[in-house]
């Protein structure tokens, strides 16, 4: 598999009090075998779509059509959604440089935006900057009555409207199926004014929905091989399906050594600490994930995004010297040669006559390694994962890697993976307050 994952630095025999114990972590790995039998029945009779996604090619034309008609002609693309209608999207279009510090605003048009928060100034200025007739907007909602993507439509609708601008051609939807006795704002809007819309499917939610048309439409409008993505997950499932023990299923170990460490070693808190600038955006996507899935009844551990080597300098002092209350997770990728070579004249004057014919990527891969080590050594528990290549395939393997283990994980804190009670109650606050 293009991705490997490795626990040996998160075990009590290699790094003493604070790694997890072997029998802990048995006790756990025996656990998940109930989370396996109900994930392969899930699958069989087919009551959770996403275990279906990775060999799904029926709507793979459907997405590439729909992303030509999007970027044909237009210099810009606005995704207009918040959460998992956003954070999947973003995570696969950084791979074609999105958001990529000192690249994404010098990639090829279209140049691609996600307005996934909600700020009056930023939305504001925005579409006063927008080459409005050359712009193209797509609103996702998987409920279509998402407050914060119904207000971004409306304005921009406004401002089309105010251009002389076809909503019809400069707008998409996708929300889930019209349903009897349903009101569903987003496609009642749309609708109206003859924007065509895609079909969200009613049974992925959405934090889970990365491979549908939700994320996987962004990043065919940029040019990305979705169905690698989607073979790529299903590498990750493959283990599960295939009846492996839990010991070798990527996704229950990793679940398992989360699970015995917050409970036998107290940590609550998990690192996701990426090396990689294309991985930043999946830190975050990954923050929502275990958080909105595992938060309930009092459970779950909090997860913290991090980005090395730029993190190097403000929080790995704390991991280190702080409270013993974190498991760590690195995420490396490929990097000794790459990118620019260290010129030996300009080395010495800065007075680092080795740096000569080393390269970025040297460092990055040193750094890495010096993180992931330093924090073994000092007693915290990491494990790692490492690609060889950060492609398409391997970033599918990855997603669906934490969302089957963010399942798995959830079974045996014995909560829904799939609700998220709090964050409704908060909604309804909100639109309560907006209103009253």
């Amino acid at each position: 598999m293009p991705v490997a994952q490795n626990i040996d630095n998160a075990l009590e025999k290699n790094i003493g009090a604070h790694g997890v114990s072997d029998a802990a972590l048995t006790e756990a790995l025996a656990r998940t075998e109930a989370a396996l039998d109900r994930l392969r029945q899930h699958y069989t009779d087919g009551t959770l779509p996403l275990l279906r996604l990775p060999e799904k090619q029926d709507d793979i034309a459907g997405i590439r059509e729909a992303a030509a008609r999007l970027k044909d002609g237009a210099s810009d693309i606005v995704i207009l959604g918040t959460g998992g209608s956003s954070l999947g999207g973003q995570t696969i279009a950084q791979l074609a440089g999105f958001n990529v510090p000192g690249v994404g605003a010098l990639r090829d048009p279209p140049r691609m935006h996600f307005i996934d928060n909600l700020d009056a100034l930023s939305f504001e200025t925005m579409l006063k900057r927008l080459p409005l007739k050359t712009s193209r907007f797509v609103a996702i909602s998987k409920s279509g009555g998402t407050a914060e993507t119904l207000m971004q439509t409306i304005a921009v609708m406004t401002a089309l409207k105010a251009a002389g601008v076809d909503l019809s051609k400069a707008m998409l939807g996708i929300s889930e199926p019209a349903k009897a006795g349903k009101r569903n704002g987003l496609r009642d809007l749309l609708t109206q004014y003859g924007v065509a819309l895609l079909e969200h499917d009613p049974n992925v939610g959405g934090r889970y929905s990365a491979l549908t048309n939700v994320g996987l439409l962004p990043a065919a409008a940029l040019g990305l091989d979705i169905g690698a993505l989607r073979q790529g997950a299903g590498h990750a499932l493959a283990p599960v399906l295939a009846k492996k023990k839990p010991a070798d299923v990527p996704a229950a170990l990793g679940a398992a050594l989360n699970v015995a460490l917050a409970e036998s070693r107290g940590k609550s808190i998990s690192v996701l600490m990426a090396y990689a600038d294309r991985l930043e955006r999946f830190t975050h996507w990954y923050v929502q994930l275990w958080a909105e899935s595992l938060g309930k009844n009092g459970k779950g551990t909090t997860p913290l995004a991090a980005l090395g080597p730029v993190d190097q300098h403000s929080q790995v002092q704390l991991f280190i010297a702080g409270p013993r209350d974190k498991l760590f997770t690195v995420l490396t990728v490929a990097g000794r040669g790459a990118g620019p070579k260290m010129d030996a004249e300009f080395s010495k004057i800065a007075g680092e006559p080795g740096f000569a014919g080393k390269t970025i990527g040297d460092l990055a891969a040193a750094e890495a390694r010096a993180t992931a080590e330093t924090l073994a050594k000092n007693g915290c528990p990491v494990r790692t994962f490492h690609a060889d290549t950060l492609d398409e395939a391997a970033l599918g393997e990855l997603m669906m890697h934490f969302m089957i283990e963010t399942i798995i994980a959830a079974h045996l804190l014995r909560i829904d993976a799939f609700d998220q009670p709090s964050v409704e109650e908060g909604k309804v606050l909100a639109k309560k307050y907006l209103l009253g």
